[in-house]
């Protein structure tokens, strides 16, 4: 049997992995790639696409001082604002292009500092974490320490901004919260103007976390950066860790490190899972 590849237009792609939380990336700095909601959604579709929790478009930077600027478009085909995961992968692929050990990404929440580190892991300067509720945002004025929403067993979250809005609860045992069931629900609640990740945390030490995240748009994800660095903001608000600790999550660990100037740093691995082509129908 002789395999005749598929005709039509092709745009090559880069399939890339943050602790099991992946993604399709597509270069447009050259050749522009107007991307659709329902194209997007086409890519990510695991059964009849690439499959993926975020397709990611590089284009060329809309202000001189980066080095590239990023679009994330989500499994559902919307927009988001920051993916930790994705900004790390996404500097990784910048780093080896340039030859360098930093590099400077733009997205709508703002220029991310990303840097290679001695043990090849990759890190993201996330920029502040923003605690107003205005900034989150939510619906009406509140305390982001402490939210008044519950959902049976979860209740008393912590709301915070990494570029995208999360809200997170604190459990004894995340493995016995439904996050499928629960998740979608409060996603979606009144609270949350543009929907919101939630993310179910677990204090196993003073330096250490355990984390599962409903991705608003993606659903539940084996890691997620924004909602790591979110929990980790949380928890040392709350006085349950120090301003550095590791979380751990279903697809391996991260570094998170709530800095003194309010930034939030994340390290941790990536990797490349294979190049292939998009065909146009």
């Amino acid at each position: 049997m002789k395999l005749t590849p598929a005709p039509g237009p092709r745009r090559q792609f880069v399939k890339m992995h943050g602790l099991g939380n992946d993604f399709v990336v597509l270069d447009a700095r050259e050749r522009p790639l107007p991307l659709v909601a329902e194209a997007a959604r086409s890519i990510a579709d695991r059964r009849q696409g690439v499959g993926c929790d975020q397709v990611i478009v590089v284009e060329k930077p809309r202000a001189g001082l980066a080095d590239a600027f990023m679009r994330i478009l989500n499994a559902d085909g919307g927009e988001a604002g920051a993916c930790g995961n994705a900004t790390r992968c996404v500097g990784d692929l910048l780093m080896r292009e340039s030859g360098r050990d930093h590099v400077v990404i733009e997205t709508v929440a703002g220029l991310l500092d990303v840097e290679r580190r001695a043990d090849s892991r990759v890190a993201v300067d996330m920029g502040p974490a923003r605690l107003d509720w205005r900034d989150v945002p939510l619906s009406g004025p509140c305390d982001t320490l402490h939210l008044e929403l519950a959902l049976a067993p979860l209740a008393d979250p912590a709301a915070c901004s990494m570029g995208n809005p999360h809200a997170t609860f604190f459990v004894a045992d995340v493995a016995a919260i439904d996050l499928a069931a629960l998740g979608p629900v409060l996603e979606r609640h009144k609270l949350f103007p543009e929907r919101a990740n939630i993310g179910v945390a677990q204090v196993v030490a003073r330096d250490r976390l355990r984390l599962r995240v409903w991705e608003r748009g993606a659903g539940l994800t084996r890691a997620c950066g924004s909602g790591a660095c979110a929990a980790l903001v949380a928890a040392a608000r709350r006085g349950l860790t120090a301003r550095r600790a590791t979380v751990a999550l279903d697809g391996g660990e991260l570094e998170i490190e709530w800095l003194a100037d309010g930034n939030v740093l994340m390290t941790g691995p990536v990797a490349t899972s294979f190049v292939g082509e998009l065909v146009a129908a």
